[in-house]
């Protein structure tokens, strides 16, 4: 599939641009290629420099604040250049995707509201910028797909996707968000909890996990949050039993949930847990990981764990 974006012709410049995609379909950590071409209507056009960016919507800290409108990753593709009058000028690119970026498509349909753009940004001498944008359908990686596809052959139901503003206490981020996926609890589960909220950090090695468990223990709304670490290799992901290190990791973090609920003091002020402040324990080393591509089936060994922190 091809999709193509342009933007309006300025009355000013004379000058369009289209971006061309010709699969806009790629993962985490993978290149995605592309063309820009500029076109002048009138005389000639001197551009200062053309940029891409990745644009999404986020919500911010305040839960009572709308969600904007955020450019988090950015490459320069070209510096100062002239497009002739009359002519057209095309810039091929192929920019590698964050190991962060969000996915917004899973089992070939889109992650609920989630969506990602790629924004062409032209500067114009002297100080115009023309900017537009066409889609981008982020998939998951293997260790990804593999982890939500457990999820929900274990029972669980996704109701919410989102993307939260600012950085966890001790955690690895590159970007200024975190994807949150939240479920409600599968049957097997729901005694222990009402809720579940899934974090996924990714990076070229591995894939880090954090479970944020929630439970109300009132009518009143009284409740108590744990999180709980894991840490998982790219390497091996396909030999994995993943319904059952799923299934390993949720027990695990039930555990410390309830101990921790059970020493809370519900008079006072109920806080989220701070565990996320502590590194997970590193599992065997991954070897040479990936060997640079996202999904690739990688060299080296990697049985990967969690310590549940």
């Amino acid at each position: 599939m091809r999709l193509t974006g342009v933007s309006r012709g300025s009355a000013w410049t004379g000058l369009s641009v289209t971006t061309t995609l010709p699969n806009p379909s790629t993962r985490p950590g993978l290149r995605l290629p592309g063309r820009v071409t500029l076109a002048a209507d009138g005389g000639d056009v001197l551009v200062r420099h053309l940029r891409l960016g990745l644009v999404t919507q986020v919500e911010p800290e305040d839960p009572g604040a709308p969600r904007r409108l955020v450019q988090y990753h950015q490459w320069p593709i070209a510096g100062r250049f002239v497009v002739p009058g009359g002519r057209r000028r095309a810039v091929d690119f192929a920019v590698p995707l964050p190991w962060e970026a969000p996915v917004t498509v899973f089992g070939g349909v889109p992650l609920m509201t989630l969506r990602t753009g790629l924004r062409t940004e032209v500067s114009v001498d002297p100080d115009e910028d023309q900017g537009e944008m066409v889609p981008v359908l982020i998939h998951p990686l293997p260790t990804q797909q593999h982890l939500l596809a457990a999820l929900d052959t274990l029972g669980f139901v996704m109701r919410q996707a989102g993307l939260q503003q600012g950085r966890l206490p001790g955690v690895e981020q590159t970007l200024p968000f975190q994807q949150r996926l939240g479920f409600w609890a599968a049957p097997l589960y729901a005694g222990p909890m009402t809720e579940l909220e899934v974090i996924m950090l990714t990076d070229s090695a591995g894939m880090e996990v954090l479970f944020w468990l929630d439970r109300r223990l009132s009518l009143a709304g009284v409740t108590h949050q744990s999180i709980s670490r894991f840490r998982v290799w790219h390497a091996g992901a396909d030999r994995r039993d993943w319904v059952a290190t799923v299934d390993g990791w949720l027990r695990h973090a039930i555990d410390r949930h309830a101990a921790a609920a059970a020493h809370a003091d519900w008079s006072a002020t109920i806080r989220e847990s701070a565990h996320v402040s502590r590194h997970p324990d590193q599992p065997v080393a991954p070897g040479y990981g990936l060997g640079g591509t996202a999904g690739g089936a990688g060299v080296g060994g990697g049985g990967g764990g969690g310590d549940g922190t």
